[in-house]
């Protein structure tokens, strides 16, 4: 069965897409902790990071350092976090999260609810300095 992030990729439930290439996509967080808080995932379905092979995972990171530096021209912050958890989906991901201070990257705290329309400018910010 096809993990939520396969099916967003192959476009069977909408996303905010922010960047794509032939193996990685990139799009919205729906439940982010900061304005421009993008999940990166390869299109290629795996559930570990570090099953990824080594090229493609030079890869992975390298176009999420693409898409990172997209969100900071957007958004812009002190840095760009990066988070890497994946338990929630079976699908390796990459949180990037605009960050002023460091606690902007907690998942513990609460999360943010924007309108469509303001997840599709969020969406077109991003993917205009990508």
């Amino acid at each position: 069965m096809a993990s939520l992030f396969s099916k967003i990729i192959a476009g069977e439930i909408p996303s905010y897409k922010v960047a794509e290439d032939d193996k990685f996509y990139a799009f919205l967080d729906i439940s982010p902790l900061q304005k421009g808080h993008t999940l990166v995932v390869p299109k290629k379905e795996e559930d570990y990071i570090f099953d990824i092979s080594d090229g493609d995972l030079k890869d992975y990171i390298c176009f999420a350092k693409r898409v990172a530096r997209a969100v900071k021209a957007a958004y812009p912050c002190v840095k760009v976090g990066m988070a890497v958890i994946g338990l929630e989906v079976r699908h390796a991901h990459i949180h990037l999260v605009p960050m002023q201070k460091e606690g902007d990257l907690n998942f513990a705290n609460p999360k943010l609810s924007f309108t469509e329309s303001e997840f599709k400018e969020i969406a077109s910010n991003i993917a205009s300095h990508f």
